[in-house]
């Protein structure tokens, strides 16, 4: 599954949350595959793609980063996918 997150820096946090990026620790854990990353041209926040069958991990993600940054996650599905039910549902 994809799962698509955009995230803020948290008011007076940014800092910090600079920090824990270049040491390195914005790293997936286990069971979640960084698709891509992007980050907002005024520094408040960004966007991520990742892939998981385990939402488990994926809260795990976030919630290591809670103190500095708000998230939020939503699952996404692609166009081959969604097609044909549109299709289906629209009698084509």
């Amino acid at each position: 599954m994809k799962f698509i997150s955009t995230w803020s820096v948290r008011p007076g946090a940014s800092k910090e949350a600079v920090s824990r990026f270049l040491a390195g620790q914005a790293a997936m854990p286990p069971g979640v595959k960084l698709l891509g990353r992007w980050h907002k041209t005024d520094s408040s926040g960004g966007y991520s793609l990742v892939e998981s069958d385990n939402p488990i991990a994926l809260f795990e993600g976030s919630a290591a980063w809670m103190d500095v940054l708000e998230i939020h996650s939503s699952l996404v599905i692609e166009d081959a996918e969604v097609g044909p039910v549109l299709a289906k549902l629209h009698g084509k």
